[in-house]
């Protein structure tokens, strides 16, 4: 939200306008002095006091604000569950029509749109904090997939004795795959290349 202006005769009535116009307490305002206004002599030669404010924003308004825009301009209508995780990470569904769009190929699509609300939340904050986008419960469904294939890359790979290379994936795949397979007693696990091409070999362990 942009800054506006206000006006009174000394700078709490500026501050109790913009307030009141803004629909919230003071203390949930931006604010920024101008003018510290004065009386005058006599009431003579008198100036206002002017401020400019804006409402705080918090982390959830941050968010909502940055994917409305993005939903806006991608002509989609989305609705937006927002949950905390924990103090700094926060977890957001998306339901609506047409989510295959949001989620894109491999979650490509939902990926990057994740990367870019954690850049727009931690632009200009102290703290960090972690946003992390789901829709259709795909996270999990993508989970269980990875997990499935990596079993049978094993199988493969103890059946055949021949290391499998696996399509790049980003990192957050790789590591499913990684935890899948790290108790395992006859194959190993490790990533090769350079991003956006990284993927994961198994090969037997010696």
């Amino acid at each position: 939200m942009e800054f506006k202006e206000f006006t009174g005769k000394t700078k709490d009535e500026a501050i109790t306008a913009a307030s009141v116009e803004l629909g919230v307490a003071s203390s949930e305002l931006d604010i920024e002095v101008l003018e510290e206004g004065s009386s005058g002599f006599l009431g003579f030669n008198s100036k206002p006091a002017v401020i400019k404010a804006r409402k705080k924003f918090s982390v959830e308004d941050t968010i909502k604000e940055f994917l409305s825009n993005v939903f806006h301009a991608m002509n989609l209508e989305v609705e937006m569950n927002i949950s905390l995780e924990d103090e700094n990470v926060y977890n957001i569904e998306f339901k609506g029509d047409n989510m295959g769009v949001l989620i894109g190929k491999r979650g490509q699509t939902l990926d990057s749109l994740q990367y870019l609300t954690n850049l727009a939340v931690n632009r200009n904050s102290d703290v960090y904090y972690k946003v992390k986008l789901d829709t259709e419960n795909y996270r999990q469904r993508r989970k269980d997939t990875l997990e499935n294939l990596a079993k049978n890359i094993s199988y493969k790979v103890k059946r055949t004795k021949r290391m499998v290379s696996l399509e790049p994936m980003n990192p957050y795949e790789r590591r499913i795959i990684h935890s899948a397979l790290q108790n395992d007693k006859f194959v190993t696990t490790h990533s090769e290349g350079e991003e956006p091409y990284r993927h994961v070999v198994v090969t037997l362990k010696k």
